[in-house]
């Protein structure tokens, strides 16, 4: 349907997992993807694989940050920004060690903020209005006995995305978020390992009773948020703002 033609979309930590799955589907919608990820090795190779750009991006870094800003300003500027980078950590309450909690906070909240803050910039200064996508999370939704300090930062990202969709719509720019469930892959294999280590059971287990629970029947995939990343970037989201939509098998609702 080439939804996104003409658009120019970055996606953070798009080397792999669901912000590679991104950037596939949005380059089959038309857009011009630019890959922003800390590993840029794996970046350019995905960005090769799949037809886009690549760029170093370390979304706690204001000078990396800018500088990104940059690259897109002299080619194209930027129409679309999906913050999907993010980092995951587990621990009882009373071993959580205040090193995980800055990191958590520090790449899933204040990255993303301050991503929404350099490209909503941008797009001001364009005039042609934006479009930015928050990943949240179902952890955002609720607390987990071993999840506290993750599901703290996901539940932040959903009010961000409240007050900042509130604060941009008078230029033009949507801010909404994909509140994901449990998504099978390589980062729910590292989710796993922290299950197994802290609920005593063997690897594999936690991941198969967590698909099990899904209503829908199995895990998600990173391929099942495409259509919901698409839609929210497409004129068909027009006046969709402020939202956190669940993406999740029938996991969560609200």
């Amino acid at each position: 349907m080439m939804r996104l033609k003409g658009k120019r979309a970055l996606i953070t930590g798009a080397a792999r997992g669901i912000g590679r799955a991104f950037a596939e589907k949005y380059n089959s919608e038309g857009a011009d993807v630019v890959i922003g990820d800390i590993d840029i090795a794996r970046a350019e190779q995905t960005a090769e694989e799949i037809g886009a750009v690549a760029v170093r991006l370390d979304v706690t870094d204001p000078e990396s940050i800018e500088a990104a800003m940059a690259a897109l300003r002299v080619s194209g500027g930027i129409d679309i920004l999906i913050n999907n980078a993010a980092i995951f950590t587990a621990a009882p309450l009373v071993e959580i060690s205040r090193e995980d909690y800055a990191r958590v906070f520090k790449i899933n909240v204040e990255g993303t903020l301050f991503m929404m803050q350099a490209c909503a910039r941008e797009m001001i200064a364009q005039g042609r209005g934006g479009r930015i996508i928050n990943m949240a999370s179902q952890a955002g939704r609720r607390g987990e006995a071993l999840v506290a300090v993750y599901c703290a930062s996901k539940a932040a990202v959903i009010s961000l995305t409240q007050s900042a969709g509130l604060n941009l719509i008078e230029h033009g720019i949507n801010v909404n978020a994909i509140a994901p469930g449990v998504v099978d892959g390589e980062h729910w294999d590292g989710v796993d390992a922290f299950f197994a280590k802290y609920e005593n059971k063997p690897l594999g287990q936690k991941k198969t009773e967590v698909g099990a629970a899904v209503p829908f029947g199995r895990m998600g995939t990173a391929e099942d948020l495409t259509g919901m990343a698409v839609f929210l970037a497409s004129q068909e989201a027009d006046y969709i703002v402020a939202q956190t939509f669940n993406v999740d098998g029938g996991n969560w609702m609200s």
